[in-house]
């Protein structure tokens, strides 16, 4: 029922959602060369934000124009937002998910919110990063959850830290519909938790992938699909061949000599390396991010960074965790 003038908003803000997440969805599976993990994480961040979601979108991830991708997402931010939508996606799903349940049993406030930390970190550790990054990372499945757990946990708790107050203060305000999982203040809540975890989210997320204790965005161009047909076109992309620069050279010189076929011999030479890197990166088990990594990172974070970082996040999510609204 409409009754506050925050009502109206929030229900253009859902249409808005629901029309940006219907864009994200067909434009990832029509235009959009990367793995299905990703796909579902942009589409599912998209319906919890709304307008922010594809604006995220399509800033940081959309391919502007076919064969441009891999360049696209190179640059450090782009791929610290890859990483913090992979983490969002899951954890915010779990969350969701308990907060529906504990609001409809009426739990107490500060049980609510370990049970949905509890369940957004099941979620996002044993779901989104150890069951759909398997094919990505190689190894066993409990490999997968032993290698994400520690990002995981870091991520979370910063995504957390926001998340818990703002819901705690907007949620026990005087309002009591933001309690009502039926009405659209409660949803309307729970999307700006989740755009305000992001937030606190992204700069751990960021140094996690630099550091390659993460993945951030990735292309996935597999045989016999467009996108592997759409390979890096001069003049957008760096070639994608280090040594193609040397082959031109040489067919030139050859061709200057007046010798075509040792000319036509290089371009078949160089077209075929290119094929081959192309299939390397992009082959349906040799996906990799937009460095061309794949499988298990290397990080070169060392230990004391990892556990002041850790630290730091349990820090922030005890006080986004013990926050009270004080008017």
């Amino acid at each position: 029922m409409l009754i506050q003038p925050i009502d109206y908003f929030l229900l253009v803000w859902f249409v808005l959602a629901g029309a940006s997440t219907l864009y994200v969805a067909i434009d990832q599976y029509r235009n959009n060369p990367e793995p299905v993990v990703m796909k579902w994480g942009f589409i599912l961040v998209t319906l919890y934000t709304g307008p922010l979601g594809l604006l995220l979108y399509v800033l940081a991830d959309k391919e502007p124009h076919p064969g441009t991708h891999e360049e696209f997402i190179k640059p450090l931010s782009k791929q610290g937002i890859g990483s913090t939508i992979h983490c969002v996606a899951g954890d915010a799903t779990g969350i969701i998910a308990a907060a529906v349940i504990t609001a409809v049993l009426g739990l107490p406030m500060w049980v609510d919110l370990i049970v949905e930390y509890l369940a957004g970190f099941a979620v996002g550790l044993f779901v989104f990063q150890a069951l759909f990054m398997k094919s990505m990372m190689g190894g066993s499945y409990l490999d997968n959850v032993r290698r994400s757990f520690v990002p995981e946990f870091i991520s979370m708790n910063f995504m957390m830290a926001a998340m818990a107050p703002t819901m705690t203060l907007l949620m026990m305000g005087r309002d009591m519909r933001a309690m009502d999982p039926t009405q659209l203040l409660f949803w309307g809540v729970m999307s700006l938790g989740i755009i305000a975890g992001y937030i606190l989210a992204y700069p751990s997320n960021v140094w996690m992938v630099a550091r390659s204790l993460k993945h951030g965005l990735m292309t996935e161009r597999k045989p016999g699909t467009k996108f592997a047909a759409e390979a890096p076109k001069s003049g957008t992309n760096k070639p994608a061949d280090p040594h193609a620069g040397h082959d031109m050279a040489s067919m030139k010189s050859s061709n200057d000599a007046g010798s075509k076929p040792a000319g036509a011999h290089d371009m078949k030479a160089m077209a075929g390396r290119k094929m081959a890197k192309t299939q390397k990166l992009a082959g349906p088990t040799a996906t990799g991010d937009a460095a061309g990594h794949a499988g298990p990172m290397k990080t070169d974070a060392t230990k004391p960074q990892i556990v002041a970082l850790g630290m730091v996040s349990v820090v922030a999510l005890a006080a986004g965790m013990i926050a009270r609204r004080t008017s």
